[in-house]
């Protein structure tokens, strides 16, 4: 069955209503067959890529307290390790996944756990891929905790066409891997900061499928 995401309820609206105003006036307004036929194609084809991009297909997520699984779909762009400032103040192991606009867009707790922090920094709107994206950017940090991994951190990312991210941890919570966790705009990519020394199941460029993907695992 097709489902799509609560957050693009309004503009799936909206847009179905503009959509169907389109194709009844262009009937009646225009004469011409051929430009008849283009604006009311065109405008099928427009709603056709609103409902692509809120789609939320139903993933079966293996749960599962030693795998942290991919976060969102998208291509897997960095595998590094870097000095994380904001939470843990020290070195991690990042994991970056880059989605483009047709990506499914909706964000998946990537682990088991309990949310220890979560916080919505306002900013700008580089490429997602900039290096001072992660710093700069309008973005989400949320931390989850769990016996296994300990404390994983992951960070929404808008990028250059994101206008804004969606982000439902709240401290204290309880999660389940794979359930929703949010969503983003338009573009975009998640940093995953994994303990230094974790066995990464990824490599770089591949394709990770949110809810599915296993990006880590202990034995």
């Amino acid at each position: 069955m097709l489902k799509f995401h609560k957050e693009g309820a309004k503009i799936i609206f909206i847009t179905c209503a503009v959509v169907v105003a389109i194709v009844l006036l262009s009937d009646s307004l225009i004469t011409n067959f051929y430009i008849l036929k283009f604006v009311q194609i065109l405008s099928l084809i427009f709603l056709i890529l609103v409902l692509q991009f809120f789609r939320n297909p139903l993933r079966l997520t293996d749960i599962n307290d030693t795998k942290i699984i991919a976060p969102v779909d998208g291509k897997v762009v960095v595998i590094e390790e870097v000095y994380e400032s904001e939470y843990f103040k020290e070195k991690r192991l990042m994991v970056s996944i880059f989605m483009s606009p047709i990506n499914v867009h909706v964000t998946r707790y990537a682990m088991n756990g309990i949310i220890k922090f979560s916080k919505y920094h306002p900013g700008k709107y580089l490429v997602a891929w900039h290096p001072k994206a992660s710093e700069e950017n309008e973005r989400t940090t949320v931390v989850i905790e769990n016996q296994v991994f300990g404390e994983v951190l992951y960070r929404q990312i808008a990028g250059a066409l994101a206008r804004r991210i969606v982000n439902y941890a709240k401290e204290g919570m309880q999660v389940v891997q794979g359930e929703d966790a949010g969503f983003i705009k338009f573009g975009s990519r998640v940093d995953l900061y994994l303990p230094i020394g974790t066995e990464i199941n990824v490599k770089l460029n591949q394709k990770a499928v949110g809810g599915i993907t296993v990006i880590a695992a202990k034995s």
